[in-house]
């Protein structure tokens, strides 16, 4: 437990409300609207794309550009799993992943950090989701579009399945369905959301 007075020269910090523990910097029992308007209005930014379109490159530019957090799945995979995206517990795996990181996302958001997810949002219904829990912490939100061609796609795909490294070794056959079921956004859901 932190004592208060180490905490007293951090001006965007105050004191806990009387009858409430103070359980460490990242406790947000006290902080409420007021907290989040000291700090400012944190926006959650959605990469958009397939596999090899550049997310995770635009996502590094966007983690130093608003000095975000940025979470990305794959790597964080790859890590504990391996390259394992042929194996049946792969999508079960990623999808407690990307669970983990969105409890991540959210006490950051809560903070004020702005947040870079790099999750892909293949679809409209999902990309609405994240933007709706943006908007219940008073976060805005951002699509980024990585729109690129299917040959293009599969071009980069060959290349990077050449080199070892943090992302998926992938075959072709499993990019193609892929490119044929996404749902590029329109440009309404390209607007950023305050």
């Amino acid at each position: 437990m932190l004592a208060w007075s180490t905490l007293r020269a951090r001006p965007s910090v105050r004191p806990p409300a009387a009858g409430c523990r103070f359980a460490g910097p990242y406790d947000l029992r006290w902080h409420g609207a007021r907290h989040l308007q000291a700090v400012g209005m944190a926006t959650l930014h959605l990469m958009v794309g397939l596999p090899c379109s550049g997310k995770t490159t635009l996502a590094r530019t966007l983690e130093r550009k608003h000095s975000a957090l940025r979470l990305t799945p794959d790597e964080w995979q790859v890590r504990l799993f391996g390259q394992d995206a042929a194996d049946p517990q792969h999508d079960a795996r990623h999808s407690l992943i990307e669970a983990l990181q969105w409890e991540v996302a959210e006490r950051a958001l809560a903070l004020g950090i702005d947040v870079v997810l790099d999750f892909g949002f293949w679809t409209r219904e999902e990309r609405e989701d994240f933007r709706s829990r943006a908007r219940q912490l008073g976060a805005s939100s951002e699509v980024h579009l990585l729109d690129v061609p299917g040959d293009e796609l599969l071009r980069r795909l060959a290349q990077r399945n050449e080199r070892p490294g943090l992302a998926f070794q992938i075959t072709e056959e499993m990019m193609r369905p892929w490119i044929a079921s996404f749902e590029k956004p329109d440009p309404d859901e390209l607007q950023r959301r305050d």
